[in-house]
């Protein structure tokens, strides 16, 4: 198939760019470097016989529509999008320009130009607001409301894909991702406490806890996302999905882990919590299993493993 894969040189962009490419289909990235890095393509774009283009281009511009006519796509994955929580919360407006207006922009040039679906990213992190723990793992239906203007941004465009499939005939699916981490997680970044705390741990740096460390999260590991993203160009339509492990780890369990296998010896720091961020969460994803097959396969301890290696290197 021929593909348009938006933040395709970002972190988890850039593996579904390479495990597309290695399925043979053909891929166009379209990505304007804010957060996503070549250097996250260069194995790609050192094979001159891949079928990889690339537009440096950012989503909210007037040049999209001209890319998604140029690729032709038949399927476009969505993963182009401001993901800081703090960030949202500082500045919504620009949360909403990148996720919404952009998203719609994208929506538009895809309905213009015979695409014939959009699989959209989102996050299970953060668009459910804060369950309760007999709530917890989430399934798609929990009827909470996001705590952050991102999680709101990332909800509200579910609506327009609704629209859009109603009125267009737009197939979709958003996958509802867990807290992502992996090979190719900026260690230097806002968002990615894996590869944060594996990162300063590898250097010997302090590492700072916010709040007191028993928040928890859904850790899934970027092969198992990709993987998700790959049975939902095919499957899954018209509905979200979560991607996660259905498992909490609190803060302070990842901390734990980490300092364990690179030997690090210092306590954490605490600091004060922040604004926008949930106690716990987990995600139900039987739905994913049954509508797309997927299920998770790399444990907690080999995935933290696999990362580290990267960022050693």
């Amino acid at each position: 198939m021929r593909v348009l894969v938006t933040g395709g040189a970002g972190f988890i962009g850039s593996h579904l760019v390479d495990r597309l490419l290695a399925e043979g289909n053909e891929v166009t990235v379209v990505d304007d470097l804010s957060t996503g890095n070549l250097f996250n393509l260069q194995g790609a774009r050192r094979d001159p016989d891949l079928p990889l283009s690339f537009q440096r281009l950012d989503i909210i511009s007037t040049g999209l529509e001209r890319a998604v006519a140029k690729a032709g796509p038949e399927v476009v994955c969505h993963l182009a999008a401001q993901i800081d929580v703090r960030n949202s919360v500082a500045d919504p407006v620009r949360d909403a320009m990148i996720n919404v207006i952009g998203t719609v922009q994208l929506l538009e040039a895809c309905r213009h130009h015979d695409v014939r679906k959009v699989v959209f990213t989102t996050s299970g992190g953060c668009i459910y607001g804060e369950p309760t723990a007999a709530q917890l793992p989430v399934a798609e239906d929990h009827p909470g409301h996001p705590h952050s203007p991102y999680g709101a941004s990332k909800r509200g465009v579910e609506e327009y894909l609704h629209a859009f499939h109603a009125l267009y005939g737009l197939r979709w699916s958003s996958l509802a991702l867990a807290n992502v981490y992996g090979p190719r997680q900026d260690p230097a970044g806002e968002a990615g406490v894996v590869s944060i705390f594996g990162g300063r741990m590898l250097a010997d740096r302090d590492v700072t806890i916010y709040s007191d460390g028993g928040q928890t999260r859904d850790f899934v590991y970027v092969a198992d996302v990709v993987d998700a993203f790959m049975a939902a160009l095919h499957r899954g339509d018209n509905q979200r999905l979560n991607i996660g492990t259905g498992r909490e780890t609190s803060v302070s369990e990842l901390f734990a882990a980490l300092a364990d296998i690179t030997g690090y010896a210092k306590p954490a720091i605490h600091a004060a919590p922040r604004p926008g961020e949930l106690q716990r969460i987990a995600l139900d994803n039987g739905r994913a299993a049954e509508r797309l097959g997927w299920r998770p396969a790399t444990a907690l301890r080999e995935g933290l493993s696999a990362t580290l290696d990267w960022l050693r290197g």
